[in-house]
């Protein structure tokens, strides 16, 4: 975190969970704290309270609010970044929810910043994990949803609303199936974990007696060698593949680092990622796109928000 000297508190606002965690000037993370993402659709104050909550609990871990710098919020979006509020597609609650004016108003004298969860992994990665070094890169979470963020000349690219680089909705099925972003055939419905279980069930898989239908037993399955396990994971990763090669066509960046749990399914993911790429990038500026998998996982996305108000 360059220039700061005092720690701050990164907030990690995901579908399935929200972590908060202290983060020191040098990278260090502590007094890490989660929960669950409450699903009541219908009350978005039950998940404010819980990410209230953690917060206070790390600014308490730290001795208090004069002993840290600041807040750095990144949550699943879209967002408005102007406004401050945010409508993630994941968490049906918050629709227009005013996040920003919520925690400046219980965190009185702190300073509190709000970007996209996939934006402060791209930042967290590009500082101190894969993509350090590169001036082009997306960073990509793959997991209840998903993500994207841009770093483009050595800077964070928002764009005006703050939502530049959500491949999660790029379309790679005009035909596909129906997206709750309200479009179609959108990576997200094809490439994120549930909707790759959602999938595979529709093609009769089922996990062993007793076990939930996750993304986890979904990838166990794939390396047990379940033929339909390894067709979800090789259509979710060619739809991953087909969606980097068109956003680099448009942006024309040189890196690519994938966080998120779809990913720590490793070459399961990976494999048919770069074969989907070799398959749809023709031009040589597309060709030499590489692809890397998250060096800090969990961390990545509490770095990124960390350095919000670093």
């Amino acid at each position: 975190m360059s220039g700061a000297t005092t720690p701050v508190v990164g907030v990690d606002i995901g579908g399935t969970t929200i972590t908060a965690a202290l983060v020191h000037p040098d990278g260090t993370v502590l007094h890490t704290r989660g929960t669950a993402t409450p699903q009541a659709a219908d009350d978005g104050s039950t998940v404010y309270a819980a990410l209230a909550g953690l917060v206070g609990a790390v600014i308490a871990d730290a001795g208090g609010p004069d002993a840290v710098g600041g807040v750095g919020v990144g949550s699943a979006g879209p967002l408005d970044a102007a406004a401050g509020t945010v409508s993630p597609v994941n968490i049906p609650s918050w629709r227009g929810f005013a996040l920003l004016d919520r925690l400046r108003a219980d965190f009185p004298g702190l300073r509190v910043r709000l970007d996209g969860d996939a934006i402060c992994f791209a930042l967290g990665e590009y500082r101190h994990g894969a993509g350090h070094g590169s001036d082009g890169l997306l960073g990509m979470v793959v997991s209840t949803g998903v993500g994207g963020g841009l770093i483009l000349d050595g800077g964070v690219y928002r764009g005006p609303t703050g939502n530049a680089g959500h491949i999660g909705h790029a379309i790679v099925d005009m035909d596909g199936p129906p997206c709750p972003c309200g479009s179609k055939g959108c990576l997200e419905v094809l490439s994120s974990g549930p909707n790759m279980v959602r999938w595979a069930r529709a093609e009769g898989w089922a996990p062993p007696e007793g076990a939930e239908p996750t993304a986890r037993e979904l990838a166990e399955a794939a390396r047990a060698g379940d033929p339909t396990a390894l067709r979800a994971f090789a259509r979710a990763g060619r739809a991953v593949g087909a969606a980097i090669v068109s956003a680099a066509a448009v942006v024309d960046f040189e890196r690519v680092v994938i966080g998120g749990g779809v990913a720590q399914a490793g070459e399961l993911l990976f494999a048919p990622v770069r074969e989907g790429m070799a398959e749809f990038a023709t031009l040589a500026f597309l060709r030499r796109v590489t692809v890397l998998r998250s060096a800090l996982g969990d961390r990545a996305g509490l770095l990124g928000a960390a350095e919000l108000v670093a």
